[in-house]
């Protein structure tokens, strides 16, 4: 069973169905409710649960009674949490999440933000012996940057789910070996990436000026990739390949966490051993599953799903 660790942000979403999304400041009255644990680094460590894997979460949490529900509800998914670390004094973070009939969600999001960033505590706690793969997020900068850089070191892959904030300062395309945009993510670096075309262009040049293997998810419009590991400087971004893989057809029905699954499901197939090309696709699919059914954590397909689904496209 390979191993991938996960660092980063774990938060409980309080989630409502609307026929539309909230445009005006009056009341709506919501046609579902129901609450479960989401962040990105959490829900993929979900993800590589229930595709087999071991998945192994790096997060703060408050001391709080949030906290609690969010740690009991990983550990039945099979996530191993002894290194989410509770900080005495703190709040948990919660975000209140809108979905409509067309599968759109709107998120508004609340962290402490006087939570500790220090991660003198990870050196202490935590080892990445047996670990295949390293997947962070970028909601909490000095840890994320400490596991990608600790993954290197060792020689396994070191993904950074780089979706929104991104900043070029704070050390992250760096440290990574494989960069994973969401298109907001691509636009943090670069503001010209406001359409798939221009964003082919913008993971070009970055791919070269970081000699790392990056890639943007689209959704629908599948994925883009870049991999510019071999390329002699930014200056010859424009050589370097653009691959595109389509994305699997599906009726979206609800993409809250979407990304968060592609994320671990793309960590995973890299610590199985399979090539970045194959690592997309493997992803793509079990993103599009996920998407395809409401139900939150619980409609993240099993590994038998996922092949089965794959077999079709």
């Amino acid at each position: 069973m390979s191993v991938v660790l996960c660092v980063g942000h774990a938060v409980q979403d309080y989630i409502f169905r609307t026929p539309q999304l909230p445009q005006r400041a009056e009341k709506y009255r919501a046609t579902g409710f129901f609450t479960q644990g989401g962040g990105p680094a959490a829900t993929a460590a979900v993800t590589v649960a229930r595709l087999g894997g071991e998945a192994r979460l790096v997060a703060r949490v408050g001391a709080d009674p949030v906290a609690d529900v969010l740690q009991q509800e990983l550990e039945r998914y099979g996530v191993d949490c002894r290194h989410v670390r509770r900080f005495t004094g703190h709040g948990s973070s919660v975000s209140s999440v809108f979905i409509d009939d067309h599968g759109e969600r709107l998120i508004v999001n609340h962290t402490d933000p006087q939570m500790p960033t220090e991660c003198a505590w990870l050196d202490e706690s935590v080892s990445l012996e047996g670990v295949s793969a390293v997947l962070a997020d970028t909601r909490w900068p000095t840890g994320a940057a400490w596991a990608l850089r600790s993954a290197r070191a060792r020689g396994v892959p070191a993904v950074l789910d780089a979706d929104t904030p991104v900043t070029s300062s704070s050390g992250l395309l760096e440290a990574a070996s494989h960069l994973a945009f969401s298109l907001p993510g691509l636009r943090d670096i670069d503001a010209s990436a406001t359409d798939t075309d221009r964003a082919g262009v913008a993971l070009q040049q970055l791919a070269a000026r970081h000699h790392v293997w990056c890639c943007v998810t689209l959704g629908a419009d599948g994925v883009l990739i870049a991999d510019g590991r071999s390329s002699p400087g930014e200056s010859a971004g424009a050589a370097c390949a653009l691959q595109h893989v389509a994305a699997c057809t599906v009726t979206a029905v609800d993409t809250l966490g979407a990304g968060d699954v592609w994320h671990g499901a793309f960590a995973l197939a890299l610590a199985e051993g399979l090539d970045e090309s194959a690592a997309v696709r493997a992803a793509s699919a079990t993103a599009a599953l996920k998407v395809s059914r409401f139900g939150g954590r619980d409609a993240v397909p099993s590994r038998a799903e996922r092949d089965l689904f794959m077999e079709t496209q």
